[in-house]
């Protein structure tokens, strides 16, 4: 069945005369009189009883009148639809990140994009470490990934949002916790609380950098997936951790954060995308962070 069918149709109906009707539709009457003989032929039923002097719906032209019209007005919000997420205004963008380090920035900009943009909706998936978020952006998986720089995957681009530190969280009874600053190779002999191994995780890799450069290996004695139950651990004594300045929110009762001395180890968080990404509700997003989550001055600048 065409569509131009039901239009027709319609149209007759409303107007009851032929002639009205195809003076409405911008068309001559024998075609549109063609139309509705071949809509009524397919369906197997008269529409219209017409006579010299009137045209009037049948009994089975009233119960086709409303689904018709619901038929194009369907289409039209579908076309409607269609058009808004063409223009960006409509659709899911997915967005994977971690909770603790992305309290701050993501709330911004899901406030934001609801406030100018109500139509696109964020699929949020959380407890996704930031190498994992990375990955999952490079492949085409996901739409849009809270990571840490640097990011050296072909094909991505990305938006910097934060700069952190490391601190170092330790329990309120331990002996350096009265420390102003915690030199690294203090915490050469402690026990430490990580994420785990091969997860995925930004914060570990950092971890174990910054400990290499002062000439030791941390000596992980418990993983932990999230920060919540890492800072957990270290309040109840398991041992110490290294942590993101970011994450300095979480409170625990017998859990101190300390600055490390010497030069500041200092990391980036920020957005990452494929450039090739076609999807304009993306696009929106991103003109929508770059505005709510605007790079940071870097220092001295």
């Amino acid at each position: 069945m065409e569509l131009r069918y039901l239009t027709a149709f319609i149209a007759v109906a409303e107007e009851l005369h032929f002639g009205r009707a195809a003076q409405r539709l911008h068309m001559a009457q024998p075609p549109l009189s063609q139309q509705i003989r071949r809509l009524e032929k397919e369906l197997g039923v008269q529409l219209f009883e017409r006579n010299t002097r009137s045209v009037r719906l049948t009994s089975a032209g009233h119960s086709f009148l409303e689904p018709a019209r619901t038929v194009l007005e369907d289409l039209d919000l579908a076309r409607r639809a269609a058009e808004a997420a063409g223009r960006g205004e409509y659709g899911r963008v997915t967005v994977g990140f971690a909770g603790a380090s992305s309290h701050e920035s993501l709330p911004l900009l899901t406030r934001a994009l609801r406030a100018g943009h109500p139509g696109i909706e964020l699929v949020l998936q959380g407890q996704m470490y930031a190498n994992v978020a990375l990955a999952r952006v490079a492949d085409g998986s996901l739409d849009l990934g809270f990571v840490r720089l640097p990011v050296t995957q072909p094909g991505v681009s990305t938006h910097v949002i934060a700069e952190e530190g490391l601190v170092c969280a330790l329990p309120l009874d331990h002996p350096l916790a009265e420390s102003d600053a915690i030199p690294l190779t203090a915490l050469a002999e402690e026990s430490f609380v990580t994420f785990p191994a091969n997860a995925g995780s930004s914060l570990r890799d950092a971890t174990f950098r910054t400990c290499a450069t002062a000439g030791f290996t941390p000596r992980v004695v418990q993983e932990a997936p999230d920060s919540h139950t890492i800072l957990a651990l270290v309040a109840a004594g398991v041992g110490v951790t290294l942590t993101l300045t970011s994450c300095q929110h979480i409170q625990q009762t017998g859990l101190v954060y300390r600055p490390l001395s010497g030069p500041s180890v200092r990391l980036q968080a920020a957005l990452a995308w494929r450039t090739d990404n076609p999807s304009a509700p993306l696009r929106t997003v991103l003109t929508v962070a770059v505005r709510a989550l605007p790079t940071p001055a870097t220092p001295g600048h």
